[in-house]
């Protein structure tokens, strides 16, 4: 019963209209999240108290993030919208369908794009950028550009990164 009303609260959280409101009302369900930053409406926690964002960091409409095992998100990351973080899935070869999983780190100045989908236990490295639509089921190398399904390097990013996402959030969207 008390799963079914965080869920349930968490919903509510993710449909009101400013950013200062829904990180507050994170925050109170034991959400760790920096200054500056900023999660667009829609979105979906699992487990807050294991969620922690960085500072001027943008978290994109409909993003999904799921932090039961853990998941850390840095300074200045980009999460696009409809974004899909895993920490926690299911084992196939298991005859019981078990759950499996790990922590999910996202290092500073990381850009996961919309719709990307990362699986459980994967570090996304410093200024690394995971395409649309890819699906991550391996570290992402710091300042590597990563496409496709499973996602491979396709190009590398320039290493002298010094924007400020905080600069950018519009506070009521």
């Amino acid at each position: 019963m008390k799963g079914a009303l965080i869920y349930i609260m968490l919903r509510f959280i993710a449909r009101l209209p400013f950013h200062s409101l829904r990180i507050g009302l994170l925050r109170l369900v034991g959400a760790k999240i920096g200054r500056c930053t900023g999660v667009y409406r829609g979105f979906e926690v699992r487990r807050p108290s294991k969620l922690t964002i960085g500072k001027s960091s943008v978290v994109g409409h409909d993003a999904l993030l799921d932090s039961r095992m853990g998941l850390t998100i840095g300074n200045n990351v980009n999460i696009s919208n409809q974004v899909m973080i895993w920490t926690l899935h299911h084992d196939y070869n298991d005859a019981l369908f078990s759950e499996t999983g790990a922590p999910v780190e996202i290092q500073d100045f990381a850009w996961i794009c919309s719709r990307a989908v990362i699986l459980p236990g994967v570090t996304i490295g410093k200024g690394a950028v995971v395409a649309a639509g890819a699906i991550v089921t391996k570290d992402v190398m710091p300042f590597t550009v990563v496409g496709g399904v499973p996602a491979k390097p396709i190009a590398k990013r320039n290493r002298g990164l010094s924007y400020n996402l905080g600069n950018g959030i519009v506070p009521i969207i």
